[in-house]
């Protein structure tokens, strides 16, 4: 697959992205870029620094070094809040909706204005109809408290509420873990959407099976440092590189 907004600047550059718990050096020199309308892999084992990669791109660590640009302005000094306004989504991998309130009240919480790209061209801009059209499990239960779905609807509210704030980028972790495979299945489905329509993904994820069916690139990450990177179809064909860093 190749993304359809190639020719345009990437929409996310990290540069020599350095990240520490405390004393503990845990990313070193991560270098990697998302381009308009494309969906890249970060891949690796448990505990290689993916989910690290993506905190430290959304400003949720305390100490940090490096350079992120998103559509084209440096947001690598800037607080949490201050570059999701700027058009960076995070769905992370505990989900973290609000349990006690409704999928409508939760898709409210996640609004923000519309955006365009560098270029001026304007953004994807999201509703609650269009995203109960993109998933349509969500429309029948827009009542439903949070705290009342199964972990795959709460998969999906999470990424609604995402694309309720009109991203630029998002960073999406491990979407596909511990959710039923029809799930999954709608998940992927809806991914390969999202990309049609500009949007794009950084996507953590072991799953290969599932990164290949909607990502462009991948790269590989082991103890915190990126080892190889590729098209999925490089990939799919290197065996050793699979084994080396996804295997156990």
């Amino acid at each position: 697959m190749s993304a359809p907004f190639a020719s345009a600047p990437p929409a996310l550059a990290v540069e020599r992205l350095n990240a520490w718990y405390g004393a503990a050096q845990v990313l070193y020199d991560v270098a990697f870029t998302v381009g308009r309308g494309e969906v890249v892999a970060l891949m690796g084992r448990n505990g290689a620094g993916k989910s690290t990669t993506m905190k430290a791109v959304m400003g949720l660590l305390a100490r940090r070094s490096g350079t992120v640009l998103l559509n084209g302005r440096d947001v690598s000094a800037l607080r949490p809040f201050e570059i999701a306004r700027l058009g960076l989504g995070f769905t992370p991998e505990d989900r973290r909706i609000f349990s006690d309130l409704t999928v409508m009240e939760n898709l409210d919480a996640g609004r923000q204005p519309p955006r365009a790209f560098a270029d001026g061209t304007p953004a994807p801009a999201w509703t609650c109809e269009t995203l109960f059209r993109l998933f349509p499990n969500l429309a029948e239960m827009r009542h439903r408290l949070g705290g009342r779905m199964s972990g795959g609807e709460q998969q999906m509210l999470t990424i609604a509420r995402t694309l309720m704030g009109n991203p630029l980028v998002v960073l999406l972790d491990e979407p596909s873990e511990g959710i039923a495979p029809v799930i999954v299945e709608e998940i992927a489905d809806t991914i390969v959407e999202l990309k049609k329509r500009g949007l794009s993904i950084l996507l953590s994820e072991q799953n290969v099976g599932f990164a290949e069916i909607v990502s462009d690139r991948a790269y590989m990450l082991e103890k915190g440092q990126i080892r190889w990177g590729g098209t999925m179809a490089e990939l799919a064909e290197n065996a050793e590189v699979q084994r080396s860093y996804l295997t156990l």
